[in-house]
């Protein structure tokens, strides 16, 4: 599969790094450019122009852990920290606006009610998504009663 334009969202866990890697990996078989972003959920009580000082903070750090991933695996991706009422949303809205061929989510495995679960922004995407969609999910965690 030949990717020219990959978007990665990502979120400050650990699936992101695996994710990047493999967006890149992906990219420069063709060349193709990677964007990284990172999605600030606004509260609906608040503007969406409002200032999350620590929000922006962490979004900044995660993104600069991405660009680290990225220059690991000598690869040059453009980063960008969004603002959006809902993340899976704006990531379609991202994939749509950047033309992107593929999105690359890296996803951690979670349980909720004793049942795996991919959250509501995954599923939004692989819905809504007007390119093809790879997730990297993360291995099962070990018991810690073994």
């Amino acid at each position: 599969m030949v990717s020219h334009r990959v978007l990665v969202p990502v979120k400050g866990g650990v699936a992101d790094e695996s994710a990047v890697r493999l967006a890149c990996n992906m990219a420069q078989k063709s060349k193709g450019k990677v964007y990284v972003v990172y999605v600030i959920e606004v509260k609906r009580s608040l503007p969406l122009e409002a200032i999350i000082d620590p929000e922006v903070e962490r979004g900044e750090s995660v993104l600069d852990q991405a660009e680290q991933f990225a220059s690991d695996a000598d690869y040059e991706v453009e980063t960008e920290l969004l603002k959006a009422r809902e993340v899976g949303p704006a990531i379609v809205d991202a994939a749509v606006e950047k033309e992107a061929d593929l999105i690359v989510m890296g996803i951690n495995y979670k349980r909720r009610f004793g049942e795996f679960s991919m959250g509501r922004n995954v599923p939004y995407v692989l819905k809504n998504a007007p390119c093809r969609v790879i997730l990297s999910r993360e291995p099962v965690p070990e018991a810690k009663d073994k």
